[in-house]
């Protein structure tokens, strides 16, 4: 009987353990929430490429990066080098002759995911975004807010 309340008593120990662990770990943060409504599968903005120039919001930190559009799909320069993300899926619509344009990209190695959502005027482009990593015992989030100009499609437009 002794071993069994032993046992008992590492098993309370162990789940009220457990339990602070819970309490203190923090809490997860949402992604950008992009305006709702009208969204379809992205072409218009196929074949270009924006040079954009952005900030950390919290820290001030410049943030230079190219974003390109292929065949329905979107990939930035940055987190290519960062985490080789790939190209995704993009998401657009045209209000008032502006072309809105929403992307979810996630690391493949990493628990990273970055939504992109901005605004083509002409040759001109306004993104806000973040960077959200996601952990078990916590979550960090980069906003990043940024404009940018039309920049040449390098090559076949792979890169970018």
């Amino acid at each position: 009987m002794t071993q069994i309340l032993q046992i008992a008593a590492i098993a309370v120990a162990t789940l009220g353990t457990s339990a602070v662990t819970m309490t203190v770990m923090k809490e997860d943060i949402p992604d950008l929430a992009v305006p709702e409504g009208g969204w379809k599968t992205g072409h218009e903005l196929d074949g270009r490429s924006f040079e954009i120039l952005g900030t950390d919001v919290a820290s001030g930190a410049v943030l230079d990066n190219r974003i390109t559009f292929r065949n329905g799909t979107f990939q930035s320069t940055d987190c290519q080098n960062y985490c080789n993300f790939g190209w995704s899926d993009y998401q657009s619509k045209v209000i008032d002759s502006v072309i809105h344009f929403t992307a979810r990209t996630v690391c493949p190695d990493a628990p990273h995911t970055v939504v992109w959502y901005g605004r083509v005027s002409g040759d001109e482009v306004v993104v806000d975004g973040t960077w959200t990593t996601r952990r078990w015992y916590w979550t960090n989030q980069i906003v990043i807010t940024a404009t940018g100009a039309d920049a040449p499609v390098a090559g076949d437009g792979a890169s970018g």
